[in-house]
C-alpha cells in the first residue's frame, strides 16, 4: 500500500510538471524555471509521502550533503556519456557541424532536472527502495531494471534493442549507485549528468526525443548499433557495454561496504553499521 501511495503522490507531481513543462515549448527562462520547479516538488512530494507513510526521515534525500554527492554523480554521468560519444566518434559514427545554441543548453537544464528527479524518485527510492526490502538487491535490481526500460519503449524511435540497452546501462546502473551510496543525490547526478551531457552539450538525440540543439551541433550516423541511431547514444552498443562496466563497479562498492540487502529471510550483513557509509 505504501508503494502505491508514494508511487501516486511523486507521479501526480511529475505529471503536472511534465505538463507545463511541454505547455512552455522550449521557451527558455519558462522550460528552466518549471522543469527546476517539477525538481524541486517532487522531491518535497516524496519527502511528504515518505515521513506519512513510513513514520520516519527521509535520508535519501537529506539536503545536507546533497550539493557534494548531486556533483559527483553529474561527473560520473557526463564522463560516462562523454566516453561513449568518444567510441562511437572513433567509429565514425559522431560529428560536429559547428555550434549550438547556448539558449537550448539553458532549456535542457530545466527539462533534464525534472527528468533525472522524477525518475529516480519513481524507479529508486520507491520501486528499487521498497522491493529491495523484501527480495534484497538482486531480486530488486532484477526486477525494476527492465521495468526502466520498458518505460522508455514508447519513445520516439524506440526498439527492443534500445529499451534492453536503458534497462542494463541506466535501470541498472542507477540502482547498483543507489545501493552503494544509500542516497538519492548520486544516481539524480548521474542520470542529470547522462542526459544533459548527451542533449545539452553534445547535441546527440536522447531517448529517441525530439530537444532544441545543445551546445554543440552533432549528427550521429552509421550502423545504428554503433551509433544508436535515431535513439541516441543511449541505444549503442558502446553503451551497453559502459553501463555493464559502471554496474559491476558499484555493485562491488556496495558489497565492500556492506550495504548489499540480503533477501527477506536470509542473514543480515554482518555490520549493520556500514549501510550508512555516505
Amino acid at each position: 500500500m505504501r508503494l502505491l501511495k508514494q508511487l501516486a503522490a511523486v507521479a501526480a507531481v511529475a505529471f503536472a510538471g511534465s505538463l507545463a513543462v511541454g505547455a512552455a515549448r522550449w521557451n527558455v527562462p519558462l522550460t528552466l524555471v518549471l522543469g527546476v520547479a517539477t525538481a524541486v516538488l517532487s522531491l518535497l512530494a516524496y519527502a511528504w509521502v515518505v515521513r506519512r507513510t513510513e513514520r520516519r526521515a527521509p535520508v535519501e534525500v537529506a539536503a545536507r550533503g546533497a550539493g557534494p554527492k548531486l556533483g559527483r554523480g553529474v561527473l560520473v554521468g557526463f564522463a560516462m556519456f562523454a566516453a561513449v560519444v568518444a567510441a562511437i566518434a572513433v567509429t565514425g559514427g559522431y560529428r560536429v557541424h559547428g555550434w549550438g545554441s547556448a539558449g537550448g543548453a539553458v532549456a535542457l537544464v530545466g527539462f533534464m532536472a525534472a527528468a533525472a528527479v522524477t525518475e529516480e524518485l519513481l524507479f529508486r527510492g520507491v520501486l528499487f527502495r521498497i522491493v529491495e526490502e523484501r527480495l534484497g538487491t538482486w531480486g530488486a535490481l532484477l526486477l525494476t531494471a527492465p521495468l526502466f526500460g520498458l518505460a522508455h519503449l514508447p519513445n520516439p524511435n524506440a526498439t527492443l534493442w534500445s529499451a534492453l540497452a536503458v534497462a542494463v546501462e541506466a535501470g541498472a546502473l542507477l540502482a547498483a549507485v543507489y545501493a552503494a551510496t544509500r542516497n538519492l543525490w548520486v544516481p539524480i547526478g548521474v542520470h542529470f549528468g547522462w542526459n544533459f551531457a548527451g542533449g545539452g552539450v553534445f547535441g546527440t538525440d536522447v531517448s529517441g526525443k525530439d530537444a532544441p540543439q545543445g551546445l554543440l551541433d552533432g549528427v550521429t550516423s552509421g550502423p545504428a548499433v554503433l551509433s544508436g541511431g535515431g535513439f541516441g547514444p543511449e541505444g549503442s552498443v558502446w553503451a551497453l557495454l559502459a553501463g555493464v562496466a559502471l554496474t559491476a563497479v558499484f555493485l562491488r562498492l556496495a558489497r565492500r561496504r556492506g550495504t548489499m540487502v540480503p533477501r527477506r529471510g536470509r542473514t543480515a550483513p554482518a555490520d549493520p553499521a556500514a549501510t550508512l557509509a555516505p
